[in-house]
C-alpha cells in the first residue's frame, strides 16, 4: 500500500510582492489538484506576517509527489519564483505514524 505524504512548504515573499504569490497559487491550484494522487493543495497566510505563507500539500504516495515535481507547470513555477520570493521555500515532509 502506498505511503501517504504531506508537505508543509514555508514561503516568504519579497516586500510588496505578496499578491504575486497569491496569483501564482491561484493559477497553479487547479492544475495541481487535477494531478493523479493529489489530495490537498492549499495556500495559507501566516497571521501577522504579511510576507509569509504556508502551502499545505498531501499526496497519495511519494511516487505521486515525484511525478508532480516534474510537471511542466511546476518546472515553470519553480523557475520563476525567485523573482518574487525572498528566499527558497523550506519544505517539511511529513508521514503518518
Amino acid at each position: 500500500m502506498p505511503k501517504e505524504i504531506s508537505l508543509l512548504v514555508l514561503i516568504e515573499v519579497k516586500p510588496r510582492l505578496r499578491d504575486k504569490q497569491i496569483d501564482v497559487y491561484k493559477e497553479l491550484a487547479p492544475l495541481v489538484l487535477a494531478e493523479k494522487g493529489c489530495l490537498q493543495y492549499e495556500l495559507k497566510a501566516v497571521e501577522n506576517k504579511e510576507n509569509e505563507f504556508v502551502l499545505l500539500e498531501k499526496w497519495e504516495s511519494i511516487e505521486a509527489l515525484s511525478a508532480h515535481d516534474v510537471t511542466e507547470h511546476m518546472i515553470e513555477a519553480d523557475a520563476s519564483n525567485s523573482s518574487y520570493r525572498a528566499k527558497p521555500a523550506t519544505v517539511v515532509k511529513l508521514f503518518n505514524i
